[in-house]
């Protein structure tokens, strides 16, 4: 099998976004896909998928591996995300059951669960490096090379509309998109530069604090604070965690929460009770991220209230880690249930990119 010849050649970091609080006032605007970045490198028969931290996810997606080289440029490396489709909306649980050791178990959800392509940038084609062109002749060759890809080969919407680019924010939600990139017309490729902008939906949620890990630094620092909701059935629910403290406020916390440490068989995520439905991680339980991460916890009485920031909900959790707001000392416990939540009404796929699903 012949050796990868590009004008890029992996690994390549993929050019990251910073977080502004509202969408510029020009620009090229995309939703913001909820799925694994990755760059796709393709020369000939040889097909590599570069990820975020650069590390290879060929292995995992044998069914776009296929796809790339039936649908894409004979030569070319592309920058996008990969997405699992389901229903009006995106998988990210799904997406999330493909990194497994098991080339058995890989191949059985790739018939299952296949995955798409969306691409939205292209970093060269054929010969040609194309990271020093500006984003807007980069746009116009990734929909002419593009223009004749099937399913599950996809291009992203795109709009120098401003006005439209806010529509978006606001629909695109309902089918698990989570925001706005908006990059400079005239901007060049800068792998691992945040030199493009994400707009992200923000929102806030009293939860209450269920127990606690404690911080790599010591057993008398605190690490992350678990949160709860009560469902519909009064049962609270792990929705996430908090982590992001001064080092100082971790000690102090740790203080401040000791009166309220409890035992397993006096708390509402008792293992020996626990159900699926909670999806709170037993103790001693294993990251599939890290599997030297213990992800066992410390239970507290479940009395103190927090208000958090979040973007947004997958399924009856935080998507991402919430961030500490204040401590909400008014609220009861008890009153902190999934109803307060925001729901973005619902849209379909179908309607951003037809034939995603």
């Amino acid at each position: 099998m012949a050796a990868m010849k590009l004008p890029v050649m992996p690994p390549v970091a993929p050019m990251l976004a910073r977080s502004v609080p509202t969408i510029p006032p020009d620009g090229s605007f995309e939703p913001k896909w909820d799925g694994f970045r990755a760059v796709i490198f393709r020369d000939g028969a040889e097909v590599e998928i570069g990820s975020r931290n650069e590390k290879p996810m060929t292995r995992y997606f044998p069914e776009l591996v296929a796809a790339f080289k039936s649908e894409l440029p004979e030569r070319c490396v592309l920058d996008g995300e990969i997405v699992i489709a389901a229903g009006a909306g995106l998988d990210f649980d799904a997406l999330q059951q493909r990194i497994h050791p098991a080339v058995s178990r890989v191949n059985l959800l790739a018939a299952q669960t296949p995955a798409s392509f969306v691409a939205f940038d292209v970093l060269a084609l054929d010969d040609e490096n194309l990271m020093g062109r500006p984003f807007a002749e980069r746009r116009e060759l990734l929909e002419r090379a593009l223009s004749p890809a099937k399913a599950p080969v996809h291009i992203t919407p795109a709009t120098t509309d401003r006005e439209l680019a806010l529509r978006w924010f606001s629909e695109f939600e309902g089918a698990g998109l989570d925001g706005i990139v908006a990059k400079p017309l005239q901007g060049h490729y800068l792998p691992d530069k945040r030199a493009m902008f994400k707009i992200k939906h923000e929102r806030t949620a009293d939860c209450v604090v269920a127990g606690y890990r404690v911080h790599k630094s010591g057993p008398d620092t605190i690490g992350s604070l678990l949160l709860g909701l009560y469902n519909a059935e009064g049962t609270l629910a792990s929705v996430g965690v908090i982590g992001a403290f001064p080092m100082a406020r971790r000690r102090e916390l740790f203080a401040e929460l000791q009166p309220l440490v409890t035992a397993f068989d006096q708390h509402p995520w008792n293992w020996a009770e626990l159900t699926d439905a909670s999806r709170t991680p037993r103790s001693g339980e294993t990251s599939r991220w890290n599997a030297g991460k213990d992800l066992s916890f410390v239970p507290l009485r479940p009395e103190r209230v927090v208000e958090v920031r979040y973007d947004h909900m997958e399924g009856t959790r935080f998507r991402h880690t919430a961030q500490f707001s204040r401590w909400r000392p008014d609220r009861a416990p008890e009153s902190c249930t999934y109803e307060q939540l925001e729901q973005p009404v619902n849209f379909d796929l179908d309607d951003i990119v037809p034939g995603l699903r």
